[in-house]
């Protein structure tokens, strides 16, 4: 197996910046394994929000997660900021997975990186819908 290499900042164009919290701490003084997917999930769907592809309780196509990973390479801990970048990296018919990179306050590689799969379905039958043209256009704004 390929040991995987650590992204760049400038690899992501889409950027957000997330403080860490107390909470987000372990017995072990870094943040919590389990922690690093909410950041994924802030920085996917607050984008997705912003971009005006989600309206929480009023979307008729939604993205379901079917499957993630993570990479760690370096602690992040209580009081840093993560830097999440975030790109499209496999745009299909009714699915994008999405790439991840965290990076603690001014550093420029990643302290860990993974990946989000979506498939987009229809809210009420939970069936795939093909993409928008809509969403495809703002995938290519934030594809390399």
């Amino acid at each position: 197996m390929t040991k995987p290499v650590p992204s760049k900042l400038e690899d992501y164009l889409h950027r957000l910046t997330i403080p860490t919290r107390w909470a987000d701490n372990d017995v072990y003084g870094h943040v919590n394994n389990s922690v690093y997917y909410f950041y994924f999930d802030t920085v996917l769907n607050k984008w997705l929000i912003e971009a005006g592809l989600l309206k929480i309780g009023q979307s008729e196509i939604i993205g379901l997660v079917v499957g993630t990973s993570c990479d760690f390479f370096a602690p992040i801990t209580f009081p840093d900021n993560v830097v999440a970048g975030l790109r499209a990296a496999r745009v299909g018919n009714s699915s994008v997975t999405y790439e991840i990179g965290l990076f603690r306050n001014d550093e420029t590689t990643a302290s860990a990186q993974g990946h989000f799969t979506h498939v987009y379905v229809n809210e009420a039958t939970r069936r795939p819908a093909p993409l928008s043209d809509k969403m495809r256009k703002k995938l290519g704004e934030i594809t390399p």
